[in-house]
């Protein structure tokens, strides 16, 4: 009469676990951070279209600065770069607000994976009333 082996699969699903806990910590991470970046990616859009909006409305230099500073004001100014142009606006042209942003990636594994910090930019045209 043959004999049956019996398995022991007590420590299987342990191992499965180890095995495919860093892959769903890895993906996890990478949707927080990519929500990171589009946080900051819909705040300066919304702060260019803000700044463009009182640049139309014939406001100086240093107004709209104030503008898109109050607009993004939970990002980092220091990471944040902000080009209006042209300097001097007649009624019918168009201006221009251009905001880049430069997003601090804080999980190692990503930041090994994507470039850091990660730059986004947005820009707003808008015609001078």
């Amino acid at each position: 009469m043959p004999k049956k082996y019996i398995k022991n699969e007590k420590g299987q699903s342990i191992v499965e676990l180890a095995i495919l806990l860093p892959i769903i910590l890895i993906i996890l991470m990478g949707v927080f951070e990519s929500g990171r970046v589009m946080n900051a990616y819909l705040i300066i859009n919304h702060a260019s279209r803000e700044g463009a909006r009182s640049a139309s409305l014939g406001d100086s230099d240093s107004e709209i600065l104030e503008t898109v500073s109050l607009s993004s004001n939970t990002l980092n100014s220091s990471n944040m770069s902000v080009t209006i142009s042209p300097s001097s606006r007649n009624r019918g042209d168009s201006v221009t607000v251009n905001i880049g942003y430069d997003v601090d990636i804080i999980v190692p594994i990503i930041e090994s994976i994507i470039p850091n910090p990660f730059h986004i930019e947005t820009e707003t045209v808008m015609r001078v009333e």
